[in-house]
């Protein structure tokens, strides 16, 4: 469940070594994730950075989760609000995976949560 709220946070950039193509990526997100990879890696990225209305303000971080943190920590620490697009993949987020006042679900996320887990059974 928690890729299917993550992939609209975190985008994958992959190319070649050329720095325009990651560039344009960054430029065309609001908030968010970027993972930089060539597309014949398999292993580890080789940047993972956060974005902040199309510019790329923290860079090298060591892996996604500590980059989800720090997109968390980021967006307190400047008082940001969720963009209305992805409201609810924060709220799963904050409320769900990271445990921040979770007893308050939205009735849509909690709906969409129910519905997911009854399918499964």
């Amino acid at each position: 469940i928690l890729d299917l709220f993550i992939q609209n946070i975190i985008k994958y950039c992959f190319g070649t070594e050329d720095e325009g193509l990651h560039q344009g990526a960054i430029e065309e997100t609001m908030l968010g994730i970027c993972v930089v990879k060539h597309r014949d890696a398999t292993d580890r990225p080789e940047d993972i950075g956060i974005v902040l209305k199309g510019q790329l303000v923290l860079h090298d971080l060591d892996n996604v989760a500590l980059a989800v943190a720090m997109l968390f920590g980021l967006m307190y620490a400047l008082n940001l609000t969720y963009p209305s697009e992805l409201k609810y993949s924060f709220e799963v987020l904050q409320k769900v995976v990271m445990e921040l006042d979770g007893n308050t679900l939205t009735i849509i996320v909690f709906l969409h949560l129910f519905f997911y887990f009854v399918e499964k059974l």
